[in-house]
């Protein structure tokens, strides 16, 4: 059912979401929320993009070895070291740690993944490729979050991209642009993320010029 919340609200109050429950989540909600997102922009009007919704078990399974394996490449050796600093040493904080490497053990777990896929960018030198479909991908994250759904943006398959591409069977032009778990959160609250002060990240007319 979905919440009666305005845009602000949900703008605001739409965080990373990664203990998430195992209780199914209705087509028909996939549907709205897939059909929210193509609302977003595309680059040129060329709505290049390919939405798969992955709910079979086995496919998340495999995908998550991979993705579990990135994620000790990147941040779990670290781990002893992120653990022992305070959040004003590192930016990603023992919450946020603690919640993504839950997620990295139990990503499979989460009923429905959808990975947005971008067509003719494989051999693109171009890195602003991927602005043809991230606001689509946030117009799908805010539309989950009026269900109730949470969801995160996450990359670390890419490290394997060769690999999902051939079991998801992308044609070569391809690119997978992330992959999103969503489902009912089962800890955790609607809370607006911490941020740094928009002054502290606002300059007016050129780099140099902040106002208070």
């Amino acid at each position: 059912m979905v919440k009666e919340i305005s845009l602000i609200e949900g703008l605001y109050s739409t965080p990373a979401r990664r203990y998430l429950s195992k209780k199914p989540i209705p087509d028909e909600i996939i549907w709205n929320i897939l059909d929210a997102a193509i609302r977003g922009p595309s680059g040129g009007n060329k709505q290049g993009w390919i939405w798969i919704v992955v709910k079979e078990q086995n496919t998340k399974k495999e995908i998550a070895s991979w993705y579990l394996k990135s994620w000790n490449q990147t941040y779990g050796i670290r781990r002893k070291n992120i653990l022992g600093m305070s959040d004003k040493e590192d930016n990603l904080g023992l919450r946020n740690y603690l919640s993504a490497e839950h997620l990295a053990y139990h990503i499979q777990d989460a009923p429905v993944w959808i990975i947005p896929v971008l067509r003719d960018v494989a051999m693109s030198k171009n890195p602003r490729a991927g602005s043809s479909i991230y606001g689509a991908i946030q117009n799908l994250m805010l539309a989950a979050r009026a269900y109730g759904i949470g969801s995160t943006l996450t990359t670390l398959h890419t490290a394997h991209e060769g690999h999902v591409k051939k079991l998801l069977k992308i044609p070569d032009d391809a690119l997978t642009m992330a992959l999103i778990p969503l489902g009912y959160p089962n800890r955790g609250k609607w809370s607006q993320p911490k941020r740094k002060a928009v002054k502290d990240v606002t300059y007016w007319e050129s780099w140099d010029i902040q106002k208070s």
